[in-house]
């Protein structure tokens, strides 16, 4: 066993505090006794001696005698304290071992207990009054039944002294934990399974809406969110993307009620001089038989020339009645086509309004939820027309030190910065999608293998000659790629998983680099 120099287990803890303060002054006044000769220098008394020499201290003398001989094995000042009692035992002058006992106690141990915590000791249990305080108690805010016990804990643990018990309170605060973890797993239970019931109620929704309507592809969205981690980051870009789609939808709406309210009201009026015109038809047409009839009882020349002149009359009437009618009904119908093709505008704004839920809010790239679409319709293509599909994904290089350099703003600018070089050296056809982070997707069609690896390096190449300048800066952006070649069958996961294993061989080569895979 190690002597009490080296190893204090055995001390209690007031007198290991009391060890603490001591030590050094203790161990530099025995160095200087002992080279000048005051003090004879000796190996601190171990714990093996210790209880040794108490061993058989039965009676007050052998005690006493003991206390003094364990006093004198201490290094320092407390080696001439236990001389003195060692003396003071010999020659059983019991007054002056008994101030040399006081002077003992008054001197080292009586202001144990008055003194602070040692520094460590304080920061522990402030640390642990921290966690109860800011962490527990805020998790469990809306827990009746547990929240006062975390209350009562912290005050425990605030008010708590060296010279009481650890166990009660460390029994409490386990139990404590063991409470909390058991609410925990019932929230986050909670938590999945109302995720679960709102995904399956859009998913009902989604059966009863016809494809392709606009809000299909918020739907989408939304379940593709609830499937992965809830990302605070994600779920705000979500959320002003919806906001932004529900307000444009709002407008466009508006204009779509105007619109068909218009047209309703023009066709109303239609109606409505098709049936003054039938009214006016079924006069004339009694006018006519009138004049029919008083043609046949006409006796004279005149007579009948009068008649004339009235069914002339009544005929250029009508006639100039369904001219106006025409041309009444000629607007109605120029009226009537021009809102249609309103409302067939403003369909087909709304429909390209909803395609900002299958874009990334920060780089205006594709985001995943559009890059799974495009994949499904390109891999299609491919398929019948037996064209070459090729995939690369790419990584930027220590993101998280131009965040750290250059703040977030810094950040978002280098990625933004990326998705412009990629679309001034890719074709119309090709595509740029955002995966999350600082990952990239570009989806070649029709680009074979060699041909993909080339685009790859020429997009390294710009980034290198053009790196960005933000407030003042130039930020060097790199990236390292994996390039992969669609296979005939092969799901858009095992494409991204070659890629992927592709682009970590490139990060392990060394980054900045382009490594392709064939299979």
């Amino acid at each position: 066993m190690a002597d009490v120099a080296d190893d204090n287990s055995g001390i209690s803890g007031s007198l290991r505090r009391f060890w603490s303060r001591r030590h050094g002054a203790a161990a530099s006044t025995s160095r200087e006794l002992a080279t000048t000769g005051g003090v004879r220098s000796r190996p601190a008394i171990s714990s093996v001696q210790l209880q040794a020499l108490f061993a058989h201290a039965d009676e007050p003398g052998p005690l006493l005698a003991a206390f003094a001989d364990g006093v004198a094995g201490l290094p320092g000042e407390l080696q001439g304290m236990g001389e003195r009692l060692q003396s003071a035992h010999a020659d059983a002058d019991w007054p002056r071992y008994g101030r040399a006992l006081r002077q003992l106690i008054d001197k080292y141990i009586r202001t144990i207990q008055d003194e602070p915590l040692s520094g460590e000791a304080e920061q522990l249990r402030d640390l642990l009054h921290h966690v109860l305080a800011g962490g527990i108690e805020h998790l469990l805010r809306d827990d009746a039944t547990l929240l006062p016990q975390a209350h009562a804990l912290t005050d425990r643990v605030r008010q708590w002294q060296p010279t009481q018990p650890l166990d009660e309170l460390g029994a409490d605060t386990k139990e404590l934990c063991r409470l909390v973890g058991l609410r925990t797993h019932e929230v986050n239970d909670a938590q999945e399974l109302m995720r679960s019931l709102f995904d399956l109620l859009l998913e009902n929704v989604g059966e009863l809406i016809e494809d392709g309507s606009w809000l299909q592809d918020q739907i989408g969205a939304v379940r593709q969110l609830l499937a992965g981690p809830l990302d605070r980051t994600a779920l705000e870009q979500t959320r002003a993307g919806l906001r932004e789609v529900i307000y444009k939808q709002g407008l466009l709406k508006q204009g779509l009620a105007e619109s068909k309210a218009s047209m309703k009201e023009m066709m109303v009026t239609f109606v409505e001089r098709l049936d003054g015109m039938a009214s006016s038809t079924g006069e004339f047409h009694d006018r006519i038989s009138f004049h029919a009839q008083a043609i046949r009882d006409s006796r004279s020349i005149a007579e009948l020339g009068k008649r004339m002149e009235d069914i002339l009359d009544d005929t250029a009437q009508v006639q100039a009645q369904a001219l106006r009618a025409r041309d009444s009904l000629l607007d109605a119908r120029r009226e009537v086509e021009a809102a249609e093709r309103r409302v067939a505008s403003l369909e087909e704004e709304l429909q390209s309004v909803s395609a900002l839920v299958r874009v990334d809010q920060l780089t205006e790239a594709l985001n995943r939820r559009g890059f799974d679409e495009l994949f499904k319709r390109e891999s299609v293509r491919a398929l019948r027309s037996g064209q070459t599909l090729s995939l690369a994904l790419l990584d930027l290089d220590d993101f998280r030190h131009i965040n750290a350099a250059h703040g977030h703003l810094g950040g978002d600018a280098a990625l933004c910065h990326v998705v412009a070089m990629a679309r001034a050296t890719l074709r119309a056809s090709d595509a740029v999608a955002r995966f999350g982070g600082e990952e990239f997707v570009l989806l070649l069609p029709d680009t074979s293998f060699l041909e993909a690896t080339g685009t790859l390096e020429r997009l390294r190449a710009r980034l290198a000659h053009s790196p960005l300048v933000h407030e003042g800066r130039g930020i060097l952006v790199t990236f390292s790629a994996g390039v992969a070649r669609w296979l005939p069958g092969e799901s858009q996961d095992e494409l991204l998983a070659r890629a992927d294993r592709a682009m970590y061989q490139a990060k392990q080569a060394g980054k900045n680099r382009v490594v392709a895979v064939e299979r």
